[in-house]
């Protein structure tokens, strides 16, 4: 459900019109068969799935009213907005909010003064994303010499799609080692459909079209490509960039691209969008694992399909973030504050996902959301000692410019890394090991892309950097599910002093914690200066013989 209340906005002296665009969402549980092959209890809003996407402009105010009718908390987020100045609205789970109770409601409200592009809408307490709970959410640019550059709009949704209930799945996990192939593998869903069945898109010759393409995935990867016609990438994860010409795009799980298409002269063929589906960390089946499916790109209804040799992948031209440059052309941020050097790091076990770590401990909620404790314990909050040690909390000063160095050294798989409350500039991505044959690259242009989802490549490292200037607690994490779930995260304590004096959390959601149980002030224990009494002991992980300290 969707209302419009336009008011005026002023901006750099100019008038614009802008709409506060008020979303609602029943959330609640749906017997739903999304793929033809398996019906289970997922979670909808408003009794349907998929959810349909929200189209708003650049400058409207986004109130996204989520009506809870599960029988657990939730929460929202809007993957990829910054939130400035509203940490409280990013919508994770113990992070920043202790959920929506069961039976209550919450109006997130997501300002978009200064972001446009393509973005996401999941779910981020539990597994009611994966479950079901997610759409696109597109911001519509209002620069005149961009929209120039198209004439139509077309979104293309990626997503996994199981066979039960997320929490069933995870307890399957537990009884196979996780690289081996689970026996109930995802579908790919296109556009909220079974891609089996996917939907054909029409192109008009000589017509440009801008194609959003969004992976909405929790586990896999999605390739990209229409042979016989060239992409433009004008967009990574809402940055808009300078267009560069790319044969295709391999997107990690919570990645966004926008690419132009120009569209043939001829009416002659019509050609076939291929979308693979596939996961570097479990054995390989073709037709089991991978999958391969095909969007119709029709120019004529009778007009046959064109067919092109299968190209090697090593062959493709695929978009990479530091081969391109932000719009915006903003420089290289420098000199570097501080920098930070976080691994991956993995307890196996005989059955079942490891657990996880970036850092010395693996990520855990605590009695005490983060966000409280940073703005209910004084100077204490500038200290680490005042954050519990499996919330691997980072202190970042306001305004100070920070490089990550992310490491994934023997961890055996390939990761992702999703940064909330800021896009990073991509610096750098070489081997951790300096024996390893892998090279360095680093950003060509004149100006590093930024982005908020990037990929960890096994035995690699990248360096990414921010600037520590929008105050709030911001996770990091990896963006599948069972790794983020298994405790492949960390915490950015952004400027406590300086949200101290310029937060102010809802009256609603400070009700919330109380309803359901926990406490707003205080260290992560609900008790004064490093006092930890209460908390369960953090798991802690060393790291292997090849993997590298983390410092600060």
């Amino acid at each position: 459900m969707l209302a419009y209340t336009l008011f005026v906005l002023f901006a750099g002296g100019l008038q614009a019109l802008a709409a506060r665009v008020q979303v609602t969402w029943d959330v609640g549980y749906l017997n739903i068969s999304r793929d033809g092959l398996s019906k289970w209890r997922a979670i909808g809003a408003n009794g349907q799935l998929p959810i349909p996407p929200i189209y708003i402009s650049q400058g409207d105010i986004l109130e996204l009213t989520a009506i809870n009718h599960l029988d657990k908390p939730l929460s929202l987020h809007a993957h990829g907005l910054f939130q400035r100045n509203s940490t409280f609205y990013d919508g994770v789970g113990m992070a920043t909010e202790c959920g929506i109770p069961p039976g209550a409601q919450f109006t997130y409200i997501i300002e978009t003064r200064d972001q446009c592009g393509t973005f996401w809408i999941h779910a981020h307490y539990g597994t009611e994303g994966i479950d079901g709970l997610r759409t696109a959410l597109i911001i519509h640019d209002q620069d005149p010499q961009l929209l120039d550059e198209y004439d139509e709009d077309v979104l293309l949704t990626l997503e996994d799609w199981g066979h039960e209930p997320y929490d069933d799945h995870i307890k399957m996990l537990q009884t196979i080692a996780e690289v081996d192939m689970p026996p109930n593998h995802p579908t790919v869903l296109i556009n909220g459909i079974n891609a089996n069945f996917s939907q054909p898109i029409r192109f008009s010759p000589g017509r440009r079209y801008r194609l959003r393409v969004i992976s909405m995935s929790f586990t896999y990867w999605f390739k990209v490509r229409l042979p016989g016609h060239t992409m433009q990438v004008i967009e990574a994860d809402g940055i808009s960039s300078r267009p560069s010409a790319v044969d295709g795009l391999d997107l990690c799980p919570g990645q966004r691209y926008s690419v132009i298409i120009t569209a043939k002269e001829s009416l002659e063929f019509n050609y076939a969008l291929n979308v693979t589906f596939y996961n570097d960390f479990i054995v390989d089946i073709p037709g089991l694992t991978t999958l391969y499916h095909h969007v119709p790109i029709v120019y004529h209804d009778n007009a046959p399909v064109k067919t092109y040799p299968v190209i090697e992948d090593h062959k493709v031209k695929w978009a990479d973030e530091l081969a391109m440059e932000p719009r915006d052309e903003l420089m290289l941020l420098e000199p570097v504050d501080h920098h930070i050097v976080r691994s991956v790091k993995a307890l196996p076990k005989d059955l079942g996902v490891p657990i996880y770590a970036f850092g010395n401990y693996s990520y855990a909620p605590v009695p005490v959301l983060p966000l409280f404790t940073a703005l209910t314990t004084g100077n204490l909050a500038l200290l680490p000692s005042t954050y519990a040690p499996q919330l691997n909390a980072i202190i970042l000063q306001h305004n100070h410019i920070v490089e990550l160095e992310l490491r994934n050294p023997d961890s055996v798989i390939v990761h992702t890394f999703h940064s909330h409350g800021h896009a990073f500039q991509v610096v750098e991505s070489g081997p951790v090991h300096k024996n390893s044959s892998i090279p360095i690259k680093r950003f060509k242009g004149r100006q590093p892309m930024r982005r908020d989802t990037i990929t960890l490549a096994l035995g690699q490292y990248v360096k990414v950097r921010i600037q520590a200037d929008n105050p709030g607690v911001w996770f990091q994490h990896c963006h599948q599910e069972q790794h983020n779930l298994s405790g492949l995260g960390f915490t950015l304590i952004e400027a406590p002093d300086v949200m101290q004096r310029t937060l102010r959390v809802p009256s609603e959601m400070i009700e919330f914690c109380r309803m359901l149980g926990h406490s707003t002030q205080g260290n992560s224990a609900g008790r004064a200066g490093s006092d930890m009494t209460g908390i369960e002991k953090p798991i802690a992980i060393s790291g292997s013989a090849n993997s590298i300290s983390d410092t600060v």
